[in-house]
């Protein structure tokens, strides 16, 4: 059986296809996995980002057959990178990372002969150390953030900052770098507050 409804039912694509495949997926596995989730453990995000680099890569690898020219990669580049979630703001590091997985699946399902897989490799592996240098070694503290509901609405009066930063270190157990007080709910005598804290995470 040749082909299906004049569609070739195997080529040597195929190869190709499952050779980037495996090869996207793994420095996906490095960036996601290891370097993202390992300091941030966000599932949510954990899913997201393996989801779209492989939906990107293989759109990428089918549109290919049609001999995209520079001007759609990047079109299709621009579409999925600013991408937006209606129910959540994305922090500027999930965008940053959002941006790299999509950039990576890009590159690794359209680079062309001109492009030998050996340089498509490198540039792999000196993104992902791009990637670790700044995580893990000049990032040593990474900073978190946490939202609370805040019952002490006396505290957050500018005022008495040092003695609502003092009760929520001590409260949570965490060294506190800023605090950001949102909406305020004076029937419930309660508050949203926004906290950044360091991670003093160094692997």
């Amino acid at each position: 059986m040749e082909d299906i409804l004049n569609i070739p039912f195997f080529d040597d694509d195929f190869y190709k296809m499952i050779f980037r495949f495996v090869l996207n997926i793994s420095f996906l596995g490095l960036i996601v996995r290891w370097l993202y989730f390992s300091s941030a453990r966000r599932k949510d995000y954990l899913f997201t980002y393996f989801m779209i680099g492989i939906i990107v890569f293989f759109l990428c690898f089918t549109l290919k057959k049609y001999e995209l020219d520079i001007g759609m990669a990047l079109g299709l580049f621009a579409i999925f990178g600013i991408i937006r979630y209606r129910t959540d703001a994305i922090a500027i590091k999930e965008m940053t990372y959002l941006f790299v997985v999509i950039g990576v699946s890009v590159m690794n399902s359209l680079a062309n002969q001109k492009m030998s897989f050996m340089e498509i490799i490198v540039a792999n592996v000196l993104i992902v150390l791009a990637l670790y240098i700044m995580e893990k070694r000049w990032l040593i503290k990474s900073v978190s953030t946490k939202v609370i509901q805040y019952e002490k609405i006396d505290n957050i009066k500018p005022e008495r900052h040092d003695e609502l930063k003092t009760d929520l270190e001590n409260r949570l157990g965490l060294p506190i770098e800023t605090i950001t007080v949102g909406n305020v709910d004076f029937l419930k005598d309660s508050a949203t507050i926004t906290i950044t804290y360091l991670n003093d995470k160094t692997t």
